[in-house]
């Protein structure tokens, strides 16, 4: 088999993991507002539960990059399956508000081990001219399983409301075996053993953060949480947004989530490659952090189902040009610190992640448009930023 069929295999056997990993998060999220009344709790919790995951996500994936550079990916990936599968078994049987948030914890520390292990897989086996490519599919995986899982994971709470959670937990269990198993190693021992003769300590995640303050590509950091900061904001809100403000049904807010998030996916899976190749990672950038931050502005002005759909879709499949072109640039202005970069990546997109619907959840009951509005400030800054400071970004050839 040639290296190119091979690395194709590996290609596909990581977008199966990663699917099945997303899937078994997305099952879940149907049934999470009905399950937590059982412990008598709201969204008070639920916030709190989705701040537990993404901290210890944000703790851990510097490590987590810096554990994969030492030891491999293969490894990272096999135990951040495994830490998903025992999340979702703890969160199953649970029988008090604790167990949950030990549950989230754990998926969270699973979450920064996998992630950018399996970034910095694609950055193994790819070159620079197809990796945008790479991680286009990695994400269409990961996108799909999020679309996939909640159709599912309703369909599954006929069974009982447990029942999404311990499916979620098999199925994580496959993905873990079946890495194990079938999932070569992409990191030469070469390499693996120069990262652990390193004289220098690793830094703690303050140092970690300090380092990455002063790297070249720390602006593509930067947008990486604001991206990930506008997109959980669009995300967490829109049902909330539509509801009470155009009166939408679940149905509607369903079929326009689901349309959006295919749009994104259809989009990273198939085009991704070839536009990266055509315009280049800055120019994407640049036109998708300003059409977005637009489109944000543009959500408020009607209510109309149709004018929604068109505009959400729109939204989702700028997101999805965006990241794979950050992730792509950081990926080149690495050199040899994949992993480190990687974790990086994923401990800014956790910051994202806690920041973005705490904020978000404040500021709607303030007012029902200003997340929105706030959406669009933040990614309208982030394209100053990027026009501003490009120029001092050069990839590593």
């Amino acid at each position: 088999m040639s290296k190119q069929n091979t690395n194709n295999s590996r290609m596909m056997l990581l977008m199966v993991n990663m699917f099945i990993a997303m899937l078994g998060i997305g099952l879940i999220i149907p049934v999470l507002p009905e399950f937590l009344r059982e412990f008598n709790a709201g969204g008070k919790t639920a916030g709190y539960l989705i701040a537990a995951f993404g901290i210890t996500q944000f703790i851990c994936s510097p490590i987590a990059g810096d554990l994969s550079d030492k030891y491999g990916r293969k490894i990272m990936i096999v135990l951040g399956l495994t830490l998903f599968t025992i999340s979702n078994t703890v969160f199953a049987l649970a029988d008090h508000v604790s167990w949950l948030y030990l549950s989230r914890f754990i998926g969270g520390v699973g979450a920064a081990a996998m992630i950018p292990s399996m970034l910095a897989y694609v950055a193994d086996i790819t070159t620079e001219e197809n990796r945008g490519k790479g991680l286009g599919m990695l994400g269409a995986a990961m996108s799909l399983g999020f679309v996939v899982g909640p159709g599912i994971g309703g369909f599954l709470a006929e069974l009982g409301l447990r029942a999404p959670f311990y499916v979620s937990a098999a199925v994580g269990a496959l993905a873990a075996i079946g890495s194990l198993l079938f999932v070569p190693e992409s990191l030469s021992l070469e390499l693996r053993m120069a990262a652990r003769n390193k004289k220098e300590k690793r830094e703690n995640i303050v140092k970690q953060f300090a380092k990455s303050f002063k790297a070249s590509y720390f602006v593509l950091l930067v947008l990486i949480f604001t991206l990930t900061f506008g997109l959980i904001n669009f995300e967490v809100i829109f049902p909330l947004f539509v509801d009470e403000k155009f009166g939408y049904t679940i149905q509607q807010i369903a079929i326009v989530i689901t349309i959006g998030a295919l749009a994104g996916t259809i989009i990273q899976a198939l085009y991704i490659g070839k536009l990266i190749n055509k315009f280049g990672e800055q120019k994407l950038i640049n036109w998708t952090l300003l059409l977005s931050s637009v489109t944000l502005l543009l959500m408020l002005v009607s209510g109309n189902f149709i004018y929604v759909m068109i505009l959400t879709t729109f939204f989702f499949t700028l997101t999805a040009i965006m990241r794979p072109a950050i992730n792509t640039l950081l990926s080149k202005s690495a050199g040899n610190e994949q992993g480190f970069v990687a974790g990086m990546n994923n401990a800014y997109m956790s910051l994202g992640n806690i920041f973005g619907p705490a904020v978000a959840g404040i500021l709607f009951d303030v007012n029902i448009n200003a997340p929105y509005v706030l959406g669009a400030v933040v990614l309208a800054g982030s394209l100053f930023l990027s026009m501003k400071k490009f120029s001092r970004i050069k990839a590593v050839a």
